[in-house]
């Protein structure tokens, strides 16, 4: 490789002849073949690679995947040597030959002599940015990662927490229900109950059903009063809990007048309690079959949440995302949020990572919730437009001044609180959306109307 091949290239621009003669010397010219492996992600930094001309891709395992995570196709592009600055830095992604050209490879070591004797200076300048910034956005990175995580895992607990609750209390109330039917049942053989009786009592039962619409409340307390004062009249034991039970599952006064034409005396008294026990066993197995649906259904949108038991890029549908998305922060979304779904019926599937788009919505949603500090209009939307699907999220929120949305995805920017934000949430959804999926996100803002507007190509290029 020729020096003068470097002259064109802007990365080395004011360097001199000399140094750069210099450069070639000390460097090693590469050919790239495309599928090649050039350097391995975690491996030592130990090369500074730049490209001359052709193309390659950088990749990251992840999961059981390697995937994309970007690319070098413009001469003077650069990856790795960081062991110039740091002994311990190491490749953050694979290196892998797309199109066929030329690299220039230089030792780390060697790029810290250069320099060293070229920028005295600038070597202790980008040793100690380098240091402070890894170490900054390190340690801020893991905390909002935890903060967030820990939102995530509190706010699920308590969603879990109440079916799983409920589900309990009628596993409980289940067993005081069954004894009773147990009892009931004993009662009426010991009182002779015939075949035909036992028929005519199951279809009595029939009638009734715990699962039907009942009145409204001061219907159904005067229903109660009604029947509760009907049986105590009729010396019917327990008629404080056969009474309310019979209400709630639709019976009146004619109903109770059938069960005593087939069953007079004291053989009326068990056939209530049978029916009623029979009715609270079904309520109660009701509450246990809906409440646990629920927890099913939260695990279910956990895992499409995190999209732990898919692979990394695949067909993904944006509403599934969304709904998810939803279900994890339930508990911030109660109150006074009103949520507004404008989902289009045609929308078509993307190739996308649907775990990494899901980061994207939480902060999207979290962000317009806190926005609106809990009072106020959720409206989540999609559409197609023909090559990409469109995702808007927006709020009724006070809207961000001119300047402050000028500067909403710059890194580490925020208008939260001391302590409430570092941030870095729409910069990552800046980078997931545009440099991952090559789409584009942009947002619209005034008092009273904020709208975050994603936008995703339908196939990545």
């Amino acid at each position: 490789m020729d020096a003068g091949e470097l002259r064109g290239i802007s990365l080395f621009k004011g360097l001199s002849d000399q140094q750069l003669s210099d450069l070639v010397e000390t460097g090693t010219e590469v050919f790239i073949e495309p599928g090649v492996t050039l350097w391995d992600e975690g491996e030592p930094a130990d090369f500074w690679w730049v490209l001359v001309d052709g193309a390659v891709q950088l990749l990251r395992h992840i999961g059981r995947e390697d995937t994309v995570v970007g690319k070098m196709d413009v001469p003077g592009r650069w990856a790795g040597g960081f062991r110039a600055w740091d002994e311990s830095s190491v490749y953050l992604a694979t290196g892998r030959g797309r199109e066929e050209g030329r690299l220039l490879r230089v030792p780390a070591t060697a790029l810290r002599g250069l320099y060293a004797e070229w920028f005295p200076f600038g070597v202790h300048f980008i040793e100690g940015l380098y240091g402070t910034v890894r170490r900054v956005e390190s340690t801020i990175r893991q905390r909002e990662a935890l903060a967030t995580l820990g939102t995530l895992s509190a706010g699920l607990a308590h969603e879990i927490n109440n079916p799983a609750a409920a589900a309990s209390r009628a596993v409980d109330a289940l067993e005081d229900a069954s004894q009773m039917l147990l009892a009931s049942v004993g009662r009426l053989s010991r009182t002779g109950i015939t075949p035909a009786q036992f028929a005519g009592l199951e279809a009595l039962r029939a009638d009734l059903t715990m699962t039907a619409s009942v009145p409204d409340a001061l219907a159904l307390a005067d229903l109660e009063d009604l029947l509760t004062d009907w049986l105590s009249a009729r010396n019917v034991e327990r008629d404080w809990i056969i009474g309310p039970t019979l209400a709630a599952a639709g019976a009146d006064l004619e109903w109770c007048t059938r069960a005593e034409s087939l069953f007079e005396g004291p053989a009326l008294n068990p056939v209530l309690e049978w029916v009623a026990a029979a009715l609270s066993m079904e309520k109660l197995l009701s509450e246990v079959r809906e409440s646990t649906r629920r927890v099913s259904e939260l695990v279910a949108a956990v895992k499409s949440y995190s999209q732990m038991d898919r692979g990394s890029r695949q067909n993904t549908d944006v509403v599934e995302g969304l709904e998810s998305t939803l279900v994890m922060l339930g508990h911030k979304l109660r109150g006074g949020v009103e949520i507004v779904r404008e989902y289009s019926d045609d929308l078509p599937t993307i190739d996308a990572y649907p775990g990494e788009l899901n980061q994207v919505w939480t902060n999207l949603i979290d962000n317009a919730v806190d926005a609106m500090d809990g009072v106020g209009t959720l409206r989540v939307a999609t559409l197609s437009d023909g090559a990409e699907v469109t995702v808007e999220i927006g709020d009724t929120g006070p809207g961000l001044p001119p300047p402050v949305a000028k500067r909403a995805f710059e890194a580490f920017y925020t208008t939260k609180d001391v302590g409430k934000g570092t941030g870095l949430g729409l910069d990552i959804a800046r980078r997931i959306v545009v440099e991952r999926h090559g789409g584009t996100i942009d947002l619209e803002s005034v008092p009273g109307r904020t709208v975050f507007r994603v936008c995703l190509p339908l196939v990545q290029a």
